[in-house]
């Protein structure tokens, strides 16, 4: 219960609460990318939970890739998938601060107290997941609980005042239908990203060969019900319009139908959903830096582990080099800074999921780890690579140029860690 409460918890975090308004302006051929993506992601964690079950280790993509094509490629994708760690924290932080300021409003007023409050939480849960991963562990499965409460109610009330009607015109955009599918895809698998979540602290899960392949493919599907429900109940209750102008829509759905408290009640949800996604993802923020270093692909000081099996530095290195982003760009607006961030990490994660279909599929056409060549496993690669490559390109040029050069950035490291050790 307590892994796949990781993955529900790593994909629940601030996408459910802020895509909406990003998607409405696609009309309801804008839910088309939630359809889209939750069958991509379906066979990424289906990929996931095969190769997690031959290669059991903590570190996740990293592992696979090194199992698979060697060093520096793994390097690449550790480097990459430790990037968007620190950046989409920077991005669940803020959204956090940005839902608590409607009980605290002087968080908004003044925004010294908006980087205390990003930094403040960050540091919280960094001292909680430090001490160790049993103890963050435990914390996400009940914010996991709490988290799905407030969207659950007002997806189903809302079957109750569902207005068919919102759903004309299919496409309001002046895009074209392809590339409305295409952008709304790309923009609904950063709500999915965390279906790998389990396989990076493989090491502290028990029995992880059956646990984390169970647990990735259980916890993808609750997702993805929820997300569907709860997106189409949404755009049944609120006109496009009224969604895309919206920064809370959930909240203002609950006002509709439950009267003007329910907003609270909502952004109550909203701090707990995106508290529990931090909390997660600050438990695997030291995973990946860990397995990396005992591979000696990232500094030595990384593999220290403290009494409790924990990798504390790694996890408060990464708290620091997020505390660093925030610091450097509090001057930007919320939307920019979250938009910023949004990009980079989809650009970053999805190079790390496209090396585990790779990886998934050089096993299957070599005969590794009892994988064979058949008309399932094929399918299946044809899809996971396709898929991951149509969702880089659908993210803009713009995303891929900085996620290409955050890559970069890592190698002078690599070549200086392997060089020294």
């Amino acid at each position: 219960m307590t892994v796949t409460s990781l993955v529900v918890g790593g994909m629940i975090g601030s996408g459910i609460f802020t895509l909406p308004s990003t998607l409405a302006k696609f009309g309801g051929l804008g839910l088309s990318g939630w359809v889209i993506s939750s069958m991509g992601a379906l066979v990424l964690a289906k990929v996931f939970g095969i190769v997690s079950k031959v290669i059991p280790e903590t570190g996740g993509p990293y592992a696979y890739t090194k199992s698979a094509f060697g060093d520096l490629p793994a390097f690449i994708v550790g480097w990459g998938y430790w990037l968007s760690i620190w950046s989409t924290n920077s991005a669940i932080a803020l959204t956090f601060t940005g839902y608590l300021s409607v009980f605290f409003p002087i968080i908004e007023e003044k925004p010294i107290w908006t980087a205390i409050t990003c930094i403040g939480v960050i540091w919280l849960l960094t001292f909680i997941n430090g001490r160790s991963v049993n103890a963050g562990g435990r914390m996400q499965l009940v914010t996991t609980i709490l988290k799905i409460v407030p969207i659950l109610a007002v997806a189903i009330a809302g079957l109750f005042v569902f207005n068919i009607d919102h759903f004309s015109p299919i496409n309001p955009s002046q895009t074209s239908s392809l590339k409305a599918i295409t952008v709304s895809s790309a923009l609904c698998l950063f709500a999915f990203m965390g279906l790998e979540a389990a396989s990076i602290p493989a090491g502290n899960i028990k029995n992880p060969k059956k646990n984390i392949s169970r647990a990735t493919i259980l916890g993808v599907v609750v997702v993805v019900i929820i997300y569907l429900l709860s997106s189409i109940s949404l755009f049944g209750i609120l006109p496009p319009t009224e969604v895309e102008s919206s920064l809370a829509p959930f909240s203002d759905a609950a006002e509709k139908i439950f009267g003007f408290n329910a907003r609270y009640l909502v952004a109550a949800g909203a701090c707990i959903s995106t508290f529990g996604a931090l909390n997660g993802w600050i438990l695997i923020q030291g995973q990946m830096p860990l397995a990396m270093a005992q591979d000696k692909a990232m500094p030595k000081v990384f593999s220290k582990l403290n009494k409790r099996n924990t990798p504390t530095l790694g996890i408060i290195v990464t708290s620091i080099l997020i505390t660093l982003l925030l610091i450097m760009n509090q001057s930007r607006s919320f939307s920019n800074l979250y938009a910023f961030m949004v990009l980079l990490t989809t650009v970053t994660v999805l190079v790390s999921y496209l090396a585990t279909v790779l990886v998934y599929t050089y096993f299957v056409f070599t005969n590794k780890h009892g994988l064979t060549v058949n008309w399932k496993s094929l399918i299946m690669s044809f899809l996971g690579i396709g898929f991951s490559i149509w969702m880089i390109i659908g993210s803009g040029p713009e995303a891929i140029l900085w996620g290409g050069v955050g890559l970069l950035l890592g190698i002078p490291l690599y070549l200086w860690v392997k060089r020294t050790r």
